[in-house]
Order: C-alpha cells, then sequence, then structure tokens
C-alpha cells in the first residue's frame, strides 16, 4: 500500500465497485474529526498500557515523558491511514453498502447526493 501524502484527502467521486457517489454534500466529512480523535484517543491509551506493561512508568525518571514523545510520534505516522479509515468508517455509517446501487437508487436522490456540488460556480 503506497500512500501519496500530497492526495491523502482525495477520495474517488464514486464507488468504484457499485458506483455509488461518495461525495454526499458539502461538508459531510467534517464529522470524520471526532471519528479520528477518538481513534487517537484509543490507540494513546493502548499505547500507555503496552508501554507500562513493557517498560513501566514511574515519577522518579522520564518513562513518561519517552512514552510522550513515543506516542506523538506514532500518531504522527499513522495520521494518514488514520485520516482514510476515518472517513471509510464515517461514510459506512451513513450510506450502506448495496452492490445493485444503480438499479435500486432511491426515486429523490436530493436528499442522499448534491448533485450541485463539484461544479464551478
Amino acid at each position: 500500500m503506497s500512500i501519496k501524502l500530497k492526495r491523502n484527502l482525495a477520495m474517488h467521486k464514486t464507488c468504484v465497485v457499485c458506483g455509488q457517489p461518495t461525495e454526499l454534500e458539502v461538508g459531510f466529512y467534517y464529522g470524520t474529526s471526532y471519528v479520528s480523535y477518538a481513534l487517537t484517543v484509543a490507540l494513546s491509551v493502548a499505547s500507555l498500557i503496552a508501554w507500562w506493561i513493557f517498560i513501566g512508568l514511574s515519577i522518579y525518571d522520564n518513562r513518561f515523558i519517552y512514552w510522550l514523545i513515543f506516542n506523538a510520534v506514532f500518531l504522527f505516522c499513522l495520521q494518514p491511514i488514520l485520516m482514510r479509515l476515518s472517513r471509510s468508517l464515517w461514510i459506512s455509517w451513513f450510506v450502506k453498502y448495496d452492490p445493485d446501487w444503480q438499479n435500486s437508487a432511491p426515486e429523490d436522490v436530493s436528499e442522499r447526493v448534491n448533485t450541485n456540488q463539484g461544479e464551478d460556480i
């Protein structure tokens, strides 16, 4: 898997499997910040517990500071993956996968897809 940092937020306009649009409306993906935050908190807690078990924590030395530095670098390196994962989770919660979407598309698409998005004004 190759990650292109300049194109980290780029997504297909439609699903490559069923053709369903992925850009549902302007600002649809703003909620992914909450998902990304929850993922980073969960990873931070998991890394703290792992650090505590394998290395230990103490107020008498700098092991906690070393964990903070490790955790910051760890999350920084995972940031592109976490962004994509949070976007995938977000759209999966609001749009259920339907392999036959084009044949069973809703009659009123205005609620589901903003057709004017992406047009030059």
